[in-house]
């Protein structure tokens, strides 16, 4: 035991987060395994589980079984507590349970549970979690209670409660899992695709749980007084308004023809902000023209921001790039965002996620192309839905062999940590150079 303990406080941060959110995922695949967790009560086969307590614990919404009516209340409990606990953080959880025992929290834990919320300094990091947890808290809450005149004239009362209350959670931690199979099996939010209560309360809580919680505290903290906000802030605010409304745009005019332009407006809407990490949908995305589905690709990679409960290459890697272009096409020395320049580390490592982040979707897409003879397209939305923590599909993840689903599991897993964090957590420490190389020009483009 003392050589575990040990072994444990050896461990650097990168390593405890990732091993903290496997052991959340085996001891929900363990529980969803029991005849108490399904609606037969049967025994879940061992990947099944597994890849159910992933979705749900990497917040992804991929799903091999219809959740609304494979699993059972006792099941749906489960998934909502591994929902709740992948879009806060197994850090953040364990941290507010020290907090609220009043127990002092060291250097080291905070070390952790600052590079768990991506906060960019380890001041105020216990107030920034007590922060995040009453939020999450309040506003899936408040979501919950929105919704909850829908569904309980729909499902009764206390069925309509607990469908408001589930939702709400699901859309604020942009996991994208629904109970609506009751409706038609994996048809997530279809059969409410023109309800404006439903439609606007969701995108709001995708929304909010995808722009991160440093935006959100920055918010609270300076207002209106927008000149106080941090860069950081400013840019994922800004972006993330261009990247719901431009694209949705987009979809109005070139998608969705069938459908009269007032109810239009809504899918065109919905289909943009959840593509983005959150995995409802209210269309049939089989039906897409591919130049939409390639669109909804682009849009899944990018994700949400830093520091929030959505995955992808997040909004400001996306702004790094786009700054860095930007300064090359005018001959300027460096990256420039709101009159601030970007050290040269951040865009290295904007590069390098973007790098990996596309080669690792095209190399899981050709897999499953070549295991499950599919067309590729169809496999590219799969595996970038699946590395990006989206949880939109063709349909096909039900369909996968073993060998397929296994590899999807890996993918969210790798979205939902982070796939730098794992690459730090595999290092055993870094190597200090002496001195550096000689410069010498290369001819690019």
């Amino acid at each position: 035991m003392f050589r575990i303990l040990s072994a444990f406080r050896r461990l650097n941060s990168f390593q405890i987060i990732v091993l903290g959110f496997a052991f959340v995922i085996l001891l929900g695949a363990g529980i969803l395994m029991l005849p108490v967790s399904s609606a037969d009560g049967s025994w879940t086969p061992f990947v099944n589980a597994l890849f159910t307590s992933v979705t749900s614990v990497c917040v992804t919404g991929l799903v091999v079984c219809d959740t609304g009516t494979y699993w059972s209340s006792f099941g749906h409990a489960v998934i909502l507590l591994l929902i709740q606990t992948g879009g806060l953080g197994v850090v953040t959880i364990s941290a507010s349970f020290t907090i609220l025992s009043g127990k002092k929290i060291g250097l080291s834990q905070r070390s952790i549970m600052a590079e768990s919320v991506a906060a960019p300094q380890l001041s105020g990091v216990v107030r920034l979690t007590g922060f995040i947890v009453r939020v999450t808290l309040g506003i899936e809450l408040i979501g919950a209670l929105l919704m909850a005149p829908v569904f309980c004239r729909d499902f009764g009362l206390f069925r309509g409660l607990w469908m408001s209350l589930f939702h709400s959670v699901s859309a604020f931690c942009n996991a994208g899992i629904d109970l609506l199979g009751v409706r038609g099996a994996y048809s997530s939010l279809t059969s409410y695709a023109y309800d404006p209560l439903i439609n606007l309360v969701i995108i709001l809580l995708i929304v909010i749980g995808g722009i991160g919680f440093l935006t959100w505290d920055d918010i609270y903290r300076n207002r209106h007084h927008i000149s106080r906000y941090r860069m950081q802030s400013k840019v994922i605010l800004s972006y993330s308004l261009a990247l719901i409304f431009i694209p949705a745009i987009l979809f109005f005019f070139l998608e969705f023809q069938d459908i009269p332009a007032g109810k239009r407006i809504l899918v065109s809407l919905f289909q943009s902000v959840t593509t983005r990490t959150a995995g409802f949908n209210t269309a049939d995305l089989s039906s897409m023209r591919e130049s939409g589905q390639f669109l909804m690709i682009l849009l899944m990679l990018v994700g949400g921001s830093p520091g929030s409960t959505a995955g992808g290459i997040k909004t400001t890697t996306l702004a790094v790039l786009i700054s860095c272009a930007t300064a090359v096409f005018a001959r300027k020395d460096s990256p420039e965002m709101f009159k601030r320049r970007i050290i040269p580390d951040i865009v290295a490592t904007a590069i390098a996620i973007l790098f990996m982040y596309t080669s690792l979707g095209i190399l899981c897409a050709m897999t499953l192309s070549i295991l499950e003879s599919l067309p590729l397209i169809p496999c590219l939305f799969e595996a970038i839905s699946a590395l990006a923590t989206v949880g939109l599909s063709f349909g096909i993840t039900p369909t996968l062999s073993v060998p397929s689903k296994l590899i999807l599991i890996t993918f969210m897993f790798i979205g939902r940590v982070g796939g730098l964090t794992i690459i730090y957590a595999t290092m055993s420490g870094y190597r200090i150079r002496c001195g550096k190389f000689p410069q010498e020009k290369i001819s690019v483009g």
